[in-house]
């Protein structure tokens, strides 16, 4: 293990080169007590990705590394473990942040890739850091898996007809996001016995290149905002809750 990554809280931060899962890795570099293993399908877009952010904290330059991986790829994932191990020899939190709307037609090909990179994606990660995560629980410190969930994965929510979120579409999101839920509960289940802190986050309507519906102009908040209350998370900040849906204000209903 590295000895200047011993004192850190080492976090993994899947789909992290653009959108929310860059800002959070921007907020936690900025504190100075993380590694971040920022992740990325394409090994470029993920070096550049470090490359700026080194470049936007110059003090904490040397705490964030740039991994590729691909949720839909079990090569790349059994990869960054071992790669993991090697260097750091645990994993302290784990963010599911990579995912997709899949909008592009046909339905069963939609179908597919969701749930591919929304659901057995995480799923499958969680499975192959498992060790990484109770390496790290051997250390005294509490493990966290956050899995970046969605109020659209809310299957209360789709049936009530006051809920915000109840009219919109895209099926293969929706369905997708409330399997990931089931993920959650199974991944809060998998690692009770080790004391580890499991959730499914909500950050609202974002900012991001997941679609293109995501814009300022469409009424969608800044990451900077939207990152603020998933930083709480990794924090402790909503231990309380640990097992459930959580956003901003509160908890969604499965």
């Amino acid at each position: 293990m590295a000895a200047s990554t011993d004192s850190k809280t080492i976090v993994l931060i899947t789909g992290a080169n653009s959108g929310i899962g860059y800002e959070l890795a921007s907020q936690l570099l900025a504190k100075g007590t993380y590694h971040i293993l920022l992740c990325a399908r394409s090994p470029s877009k993920g070096a550049a990705a470090v490359a700026a952010l080194r470049a936007q904290h110059p003090t904490h330059s040397s705490n964030i590394t740039s991994l590729t991986l691909d949720v839909t790829s079990d090569v790349t994932i059994t990869a960054a473990a071992d790669k993991i191990a090697q260097d750091y020899g645990r994993l302290d939190i784990l963010v599911n942040n990579a995912g997709i709307t899949a909008a592009t037609p046909p339905l069963r090909a939609q179908m597919r890739l969701a749930f591919d990179t929304n659901a057995t994606g995480p799923a499958v990660v969680g499975e192959a850091f498992a060790p990484l995560l109770r390496a790290a629980a051997a250390r005294g410190t509490t493990p966290r898996i956050v899995n970046v969930s969605s109020g659209a994965g809310s299957i209360a929510s789709r049936l009530d007809k006051t809920a915000f979120i109840h009219d919109a579409d895209l099926l293969q999101y929706r369905a997708s996001k409330a399997a990931l839920n089931m993920v959650t509960v199974c991944q809060a289940w998998a690692f009770a016995d080790v004391g580890a802190k499991v959730f499914a986050f909500c950050p609202g309507f974002t900012v991001s290149e997941i679609s293109p519906q995501n814009t300022a102009e469409a009424g969608a908040r800044a990451t900077q905002e939207s990152v603020l209350p998933l930083v709480d998370v990794l924090e402790g900040k909503r231990d309380k809750e640990a097992g459930m849906f959580l956003h901003e204000g509160g908890t969604y209903p499965w």
